[in-house]
């Protein structure tokens, strides 16, 4: 029973590849509707951390607890079953799919009718395609994206990917959204409405995030707890503003 605000705990999470540690003694607790952040320079692990969380990596050694259940070692589909959603650096999308259908992508972890149903075109099928067709909607909404419902995924500005794969991601109804650079790309206008919109969907959806990000300014209105990562290994960690002003994280970024 749980019986704590945790959603996500880690304890001792390693990997290596070819000898090199990638990520070495890992450690991160983040409570529920918290926006967290994971920093550091270029190479310093982050994505690989992600990659942990998400079971793209099984890891060597620790232990990964998601709302008290242990999810270490778990396949990505099981550990998007149980409640954990990313995006991803270099933006993943379908792009030859509309807008919509994206989305809608998402939502089929929540929603199911029977193969009959779908051939035969039973009733509970145009039924749960229209819940499906509202939903998505509505979180299209959300990011500024339901005039686009109908485009191509490809055919929107580079912007606008990055909202719709949050979209999607949102669409799996996650406990945790794990947002990998997600301002990766984008000019300052459009990252400033990012950020806005991420603060908008953590206090809409009562969402936990954790956010990863190479820029220290970005991070540092937008989050109330940071982990800074070097080298695979913890260099910091708690309140932002204690952790930004830290000589050795100011060292790690200078010294790029």
């Amino acid at each position: 029973m749980k019986d704590n605000n945790h959603v996500l705990e880690v304890n001792n999470l390693s990997i290596s590849f070819g000898g090199l540690r990638a990520v070495d003694d890992f450690n991160v607790t983040i409570d529920k509707g918290e926006l967290y952040g994971l920093i550091g320079p270029n190479g310093a692990g982050k994505t690989t951390a992600f990659n942990l969380l998400t079971g793209v990596y099984k890891p060597d050694e620790g232990i990964i607890k998601l709302d008290g259940k242990d999810i270490t070692g778990k396949s990505t589909i099981e550990i998007n079953k149980a409640g954990i959603a990313r995006t991803f650096q270099n933006i993943r999308l379908f792009k030859d799919l509309s807008v919509l259908d994206n989305v809608k992508v998402g939502l089929h972890n929540l929603y199911e009718y029977s193969t009959m149903a779908s051939v035969f075109r039973l009733p509970r099928y145009y039924r749960v395609e229209k819940e499906m067709d509202e939903k998505a909607y509505s979180l299209l909404k959300v990011f500024d994206l339901d005039r686009s419902a109908d485009f191509k995924a490809s055919q929107l500005p580079y912007g606008k990917q990055r909202k719709l794969e949050i979209a999607r991601a949102l669409a799996t109804n996650p406990k945790l959204l794990l947002l990998d650079e997600p301002a990766a790309g984008m000019n300052p206008n459009e990252t400033k409405e990012l950020m806005d919109t991420i603060s908008f969907i953590r206090k809409e959806f009562d969402m936990t995030i954790l956010l990863i990000e190479h820029d220290m300014k970005l991070v540092s209105g937008i989050c109330e707890r940071l982990t800074v990562l070097n080298f695979g290994r913890i260099l910091a960690e708690g309140n932002t503003a204690e952790v930004l002003n830290n000589p050795e994280v100011i060292t790690a970024y200078l010294g790029e």
